[in-house]
């Protein structure tokens, strides 16, 4: 009797101890699962937040027109040689890289459409510039344009054999192609005799960066009676 009953004590013992060791993994599993969930949701959370921030950088554009657009008149023809645009980097923005190597710059106008009309040669990194003429000479030089179609009068009727992008600066701290806040750059975009827009021509410049949506400048072509025509 006595040996069914320490028999019967000692099973009950055993059993429980296993019962504690099932209930023990299985709070074990639980947690382990718990930290995998919450993990996770950190993770998805930090991802979303990146996509958030990235989605909002290249949605906003990181440059700005500076002031007005303008536009060089060939008044005895009634067309432009050449339209300018200036550009500063949008409040809050990152410094931009205006180099040929890293940024586009598109063309459209009513009859033509130029996927890029920028090159190496059309960067001018010096200040020494007085006037859109004087860039445009330095252009010429350099081998950007084979013409200076803007000749500081806005009725000269030669036009160069293409139409090309010339970016210049009038404040540049660190004499590089980096566009910085406080910085200014203009944009010429020369055009050859038969790219020339007259009037009520509309006319379209995007500005594409390596980062940042683009800029896009579109106006359309009054009556050109002066040779500084104001495009707005």
């Amino acid at each position: 009797m006595n040996s069914t009953t320490r028999s019967r004590k000692t099973r009950r013992g055993v059993i429980g101890i296993e019962s504690a060791i099932v209930m023990i993994a299985f709070v074990i599993v639980a947690a382990a699962l718990a930290f995998v969930v919450l993990n996770m949701g950190f993770s998805t959370t930090q991802k979303a937040k990146t996509a958030i921030s990235s989605s909002v950088t290249e949605s906003s554009s990181a440059l700005e027109i500076s002031g007005k657009v303008t536009g060089i008149g060939f008044v005895s023809g009634g067309t432009l040689n050449a339209t300018v645009i200036p550009l500063k980097v949008a409040g809050g923005g990152d410094a931009v890289s205006l180099d040929p190597a890293l940024a586009d710059i598109k063309y459209y106008s009513n009859t033509v459409r130029y996927d890029n009309i920028y090159k190496s040669a059309c960067v001018l990194t010096s200040t020494a510039y007085t006037d859109v003429s004087s860039a445009v000479n330095a252009a010429k030089t350099a081998g950007c344009v084979d013409q200076n179609a803007v000749n500081g009068t806005g009725n000269h009727p030669t036009a160069s054999s293409t139409t090309q992008a010339i970016v210049y600066f009038d404040v540049n701290k660190n004499n590089n192609a980096i566009l910085d806040q406080g910085e200014h750059a203009n944009l010429v975009i020369q055009y050859n005799s038969a790219d020339r827009p007259a009037q009520l021509d509309n006319i379209k410049a995007e500005v594409v960066l390596p980062t940042g949506s683009a800029l896009t400048v579109e106006r359309q072509v009054p009556a050109v009676t002066t040779s500084v025509v104001d495009l707005g």
